[in-house]
């Protein structure tokens, strides 16, 4: 077994990371239950959850031995979801919705390839001996919060994210695997940080959709997050009402939870919200710019952004869906405006988008005055 594991997290640090452990490769308990969770459907229609390889890290590489886990805080000095949702309604006539704060800037992606890719390259620096290592940064078959978890960066909290006592849960996750037998953080007995949630149950409480049916365990079919970003399908209409101003994604859990409140927060220019012009800015963005945008624009406007992956349809869908939330009332300066947008989308050829549209339109022209 290789000693190393104090000169990694040194380099990772000065890569830019704010975390970082090494672990073996092993298949820890929580990657054995794993399949509980998909039998019982709360996987929802992310199929890719199902490859083999994620309950069992020895078949994801050849000669895997070592998981070097790194973790970047993404956290912003702007409000969070729950102290701004009092300007969701209207704000100088201009209805507002939210995208999570993962999504604000750059694709989280490219930003933590860019550190894990100078780990990989360091590593090759300094270990002589012939070795393989491969870089995921949430794009491989790898349960990266539970190596985190016996790497020592934290505890899986009730709302299934990694916490960390010092950052919060504000954090991206990515791992290095390799073939070198590196000795782990925490030594051979690889006991984890202790679990402060404690009695407190804040971030069940809050979920709106009751997508944390019991502490630890998450149904992804009733989250936000899931409905907003992995589901291709129309929004079930008993959602479509707590979701509420939502657009991507869902920060609620992570919000709510005391050690969230504060969180350090970076100044990673990558991470700051992106400002389309004047008007338009990716925090708190106009419900009938997304609404109205045409897919040519929304390339444009999402080029390098993790917004992409709901695509076109399934943004203009959750617009819809939030503009049906936005209590606008018959009478006020943006009555007319919403109503006419809803009324062209409401006749698209797109099911999803259509089907919405019609809904968020009856709901906005049953409101009082």
């Amino acid at each position: 077994m290789i000693a190393g594991s104090v000169w990694i997290t040194e380099r990772a640090k000065a890569v830019g990371f704010d975390l970082c452990g090494v672990v073996c490769a092993d298949r820890f308990p929580e990657l054995q239950h794993f399949g509980d969770w998909l039998e019982r459907g709360y996987a929802g229609e992310m199929k890719y959850l199902q490859d083999p390889r994620r309950p069992e890290p020895s078949l994801v590489m050849d000669g895997l031995r070592s998981v070097i886990v790194c973790a970047l805080n993404y956290n912003t000095a702007y409000p969070y979801s729950t102290e701004a949702a009092g300007s969701a309604t209207v704000d100088t006539g201009v209805p507002r919705g939210w995208i999570s704060r993962y999504a604000w800037g750059d694709d989280y992606h490219e930003v933590m390839w860019k550190g894990l890719n100078e780990l990989a390259a360091a590593l090759k620096e300094n270990f002589t001996e012939p070795f393989t290592v491969r870089v995921y940064a949430d794009t491989g078959p790898v349960a990266e919060r539970v190596f985190a978890k016996y790497a020592g960066l934290g505890w899986l909290g009730k709302n299934t994210l990694l916490l960390n006592e010092a950052l919060g849960s504000w954090l991206f996750l990515g791992v290095l695997l390799t073939s070198l037998d590196l000795a782990p953080t925490l030594g051979s007995a690889e006991i984890p940080p202790p679990d402060l949630c404690g009695n407190c149950r804040q971030c069940l409480d809050a979920c709106p959709t009751g997508a944390l049916v019991e502490p630890y365990l998450l149904d992804a079919r009733r989250c936000i997050s899931y409905l907003t970003i992995e589901l291709r399908e129309g929004i079930p209409e008993e959602f479509r009402e707590p979701i509420g101003w939502q657009v991507y994604g869902c920060d609620i859990c992570q919000d709510v939870c005391p050690f969230n409140c504060p969180a350090p927060a970076s100044a990673l220019p990558e991470f700051q919200p992106r400002q389309k012009s004047a008007q338009n800015s990716l925090l708190q963005p106009s419900l009938e710019w997304l609404a109205g945008m045409n897919e040519e624009e929304f390339r444009e406007i999402f080029r390098g952004s993790a917004v992409k992956r709901t695509k076109w349809t399934g943004l203009v869908r959750n617009a819809c869906v939030a503009l049906g939330n936005s209590h606008v009332t018959r009478g006020s300066a943006e009555y007319e405006r919403v109503v006419a947008l809803l009324g062209r989308l409401k006749e698209s050829e797109i099911s999803t988008v259509a089907e919405s549209a019609h809904w968020a339109l009856s709901r906005i022209q049953q409101m009082p005055e």
